[in-house]
Parts: C-alpha cells; structure tokens; sequence
C-alpha cells in the first residue's frame, strides 16, 4: 500500500490515496508558478505547503511556486518545512517548490499612477531574504498582506532586483487584464519597452492570465521573443492548475531560466479564455457586455448609464496586437500557428466536468468523492483530462461513467459552449448547454476578427 495524506481544506477532512502518473512529466515537468499563502488578502486558510504538495500530486503538478516568500510568517515556515534540493529548487513530500512571490508595483510614471502586479522568484533563501528587507526599506508593509504593495514603479523594481542578485526571475503578471495588467486599460502600458525601459532584457517572459491565451498575444510583436507563461493564481486549492506550463528538461531553478529564455515549453494550459472576468469589455452594474466589434460600433460608454466602460482583454489584445494569426488544432488537440512558438491547449476543470455530468454542485460530497475515485483509478487531474482511456474514466465511477467520459471528450475536443466575462465577472463556459449559453466560435475565426 502507498502513503496516504491528510489534508485539511474547505471540504472538511478527506485522506487522499496517492495518484498515478500519466506519461506527461516523463520528459517535461508541469508548473504552477503563481499560487498563494494563507498570508495574501482574499485567499484561503487552507494553502498551507502541506496542503499545497498534497493537491500538487492530485492535480498533476511536479513544481510549485511557494507564493508570497515577502510575508514573514510565510518566509519563517518556507525555511523550516522545505528541504533544499542544492538545485535551486526545494521539496516536500515529493513536490518541488520554487521560492516566488507577487509583488504590486505602485508608482508614478509618465505622469500616471500605474499600478502593475509582477512575479517574482528567487534562486535561493538568501536573495528571499534580501528582496524582503528591500521592498520594507522601500516602505512596503509586508506582514499586512503576503502580495504587498511596492512604492516603485515596475522598472525601478527589476532595477533592484538585479542590484539584489541578477538570476533573479521578473514576470508581469495577469498582463492583460484592465487593473494591475501590464497591458491593462486601467493603469497599464501600450508596451513592454514603455514600461520596464532599459530594464526589458531582464523581463523572462508574460504570464497571460486567465482572460486570454496565447494565440491573442501571437498577435504582439514585442512579445516574440518572451516566453509566454500560464499558471494559475490559485487562491484555493482546488483552483491550482486551472492554467500550467510544461516545461521541457529536467526542473532546476537554472532550467527554469534557460527553457523561459529559449521558450522551450512543450505547451501550455489553458482557461477557455472567455471564462475570465475580463474577456470582453462591458459595464456589469448595467449588464452590458462589449466585443471589440461592439466597441467599434458602439463606443466605450456604457448606453444605460452613460459612464465609461470598463475596456476588456480582447479590446486591449485588438488595440495592441499589430498582425492578424491563423491557428490551427492538431492532431493532439493542441492550438498551433505557424509562427514556432509553444501550442497550448484549453480545459475545463474535471470538477466542473463532474459537476455538470452528475447534476450535483462542484462541492457536494458526491462530485468530490467522484474526483478522487477518478484520480485513484486514473491518475492525477491533467492525465484524466488529457490521456486517460474512456474504458478507464468509465470504469471508475460505473453510477455516471458514461455521462462523463461524453463530457471530457467534449473538453477534449474543445466542444463546449460559453457566455464570456466582463467587469469583473467569470464568464460561464459549460459542457452541455442550456438556454443561456453560445457555441463557442473556433479559436482562428476569433483570432481573425481581431
């Protein structure tokens, strides 16, 4: 018999049997870089590392960020409950960690206020240490919130790092999205080398976030040579790994700057990106939701109440991006163009799957003890949802089996239907539809309205 875990979240006490691997970390290794503590506003009591490896193995995830390495409490358990592996790189029960932390730039630039959310990793507890005590020097309140605002502007804040220790790992986060995007409406940039200046070659890559995805940033020329990067921003655990990247070679901190300096990524995983709460632009008070074209058409004030909108990720990816992309689904399911750069794929969550298959809610007993018969029997999240045979998932909970191997191999093939986000609010994407929801239109007619 293997281990069991004990894991304490918000679904009461559960053990949690250990899961197989499917083939995928055999030659690459999946990560989730932006995750967060217990420490950071609006985020779970329940993401303690224990609780964070234990998850890392049911989801599929070979490294994790540690998240939020700037609140001292999160730094004093980070140095007495991971093991060093002399790579880079740590370890719990298992699962490798890599110390990262989010950081909210605040500053005054061009004669704006920008406020810019960037990630940040660390090769070693001795940089952890030295940003820490940098970013109070500069005024920051670290054990009020494990995301804590900086008073810089985002150059200033790569400037300091590299002053720290130049193998530090700089990645605006969410970079899209209207409030503390680096492209955002709200108090973004119109480019990369507007707002990191002579500091830009020291910026590894974007992460997406959850309202776009890579073909709509094919789409920027600046970011041809950036890698560009998913994760999660889980402030939960189970919303880890709702976006990863698989990395190819062997996870060390050393291979995590070459593969995002080389963008040797095998893929991505992606959010439907109509899912995310800035998809399209819109006003939600008044319920009016915007595509770029609407936006063209119409203007950028709301017709009920006449204030301005808030404008979208596709409005700003339309506004930004300089070429048109075709893409194309290959034979494994994964998104491609014909640019070279890394594909990606989009899924839903196997929860949701099974919540809408069973007709139960995602956190009723009966759809969590389904995912993790599913997750012993198949192995981890990203195995069932990518590799495991329909005979397998049928097998594994005989009550709804057939009902939801139809609804991963709708995920799979990227049948779904959708309502997207706006304003702040998640779009719906569903598996089977209903009277409320849209086909989803294919990704390369979407990329040529653009």
């Amino acid at each position: 018999m293997g281990e069991t875990y004990l894991v304490d979240d918000h679904y009461g006490q559960a053990e949690m049997p250990p899961v197989r691997r499917g083939t995928i970390a055999r030659v690459s290794y999946v990560a989730d870089l932006h995750i967060h503590s217990p420490y950071a506003i609006s985020t779970s009591r329940d993401l303690s590392l224990e609780n964070l490896a234990v998850w890392a193995k049911l989801k599929g995830i070979d490294l994790l960020a540690t998240g939020d390495f700037t609140h001292p409490v999160w730094a004093n358990e980070i140095r007495t409950k991971l093991t060093d592996s002399g790579d880079g790189l740590f370890s719990l029960d298992g699962v490798k960690f890599v110390l990262g932390t989010e950081l909210n730039c605040n500053g005054r630039q061009d004669g704006r206020s920008r406020r810019i959310h960037t990630l940040v990793f660390a090769p070693d507890l001795g940089a952890m240490d030295r940003i820490g005590k940098a970013m109070a020097g500069s005024g920051a309140s670290l054990a009020g919130d494990g995301r804590p605002t900086v008073h810089m502007t985002p150059r200033e804040l790569v400037e300091t790092l590299m002053e720290i220790d130049d193998r530090c790992i700089v990645i605006p986060a969410h970079a899209w999205t209207p409030w503390f995007g680096v492209y955002g409406s709200k108090s973004g940039f119109d480019s990369l080398e507007e707002c990191f200046g002579d500091m830009l070659d020291h910026v590894a890559g974007i992460e997406t976030g959850l309202s776009s995805d890579p073909a709509m940033c094919w789409t920027v020329p600046e970011l041809d040579d950036k890698a560009l990067l998913s994760f999660s921003d889980a402030h939960s655990l189970p919303k880890m790994s709702r976006e990863l990247t698989v990395f190819n070679g062997e996870p060390s901190y050393e291979g995590l700057v070459k593969a995002m300096a080389e963008q040797d990524i095998a893929y991505t995983v992606e959010f439907f990106p109509e899912e995310g709460k800035y998809h399209y632009s819109g006003h939600r008070k008044c319920g009016v939701s915007y595509s770029p074209d609407d936006v063209a058409r119409y203007g950028r004030v709301c017709p009920s109440c006449a204030r301005r909108m808030t404008l979208g990720v596709m409005q700003r990816v339309a506004e930004v991006g300089a070429r048109p992309v075709e893409t194309y689904v290959d034979e494994q399911g994964l998104t491609r163009a014909d640019n070279g750069r890394p594909p990606f794929r989009s899924l839903v969550s196997l929860q949701q799957i099974l919540s809408e298959a069973m007709g139960f809610g995602v956190n009723t007993k009966r759809v969590q003890g389904a995912y993790h018969e599913l997750v012993k029997a198949c192995g981890a999240e990203l195995t069932v949802l990518l590799e495991a045979p329909t005979d397998d998932l049928a097998s594994a909970v005989p009550q709804h089996g057939e009902r939801i191997v139809e609804g991963i191999a709708k995920v799979r093939a990227g049948d779904i239907f959708v309502e997207p986000g706006f304003d702040g609010q998640f779009g719906k994407v569903q598996v089977w539809p209903d009277e409320m929801a849209a086909p989803r239109r294919p990704l390369a007619q979407s990329r040529m309205e653009l």
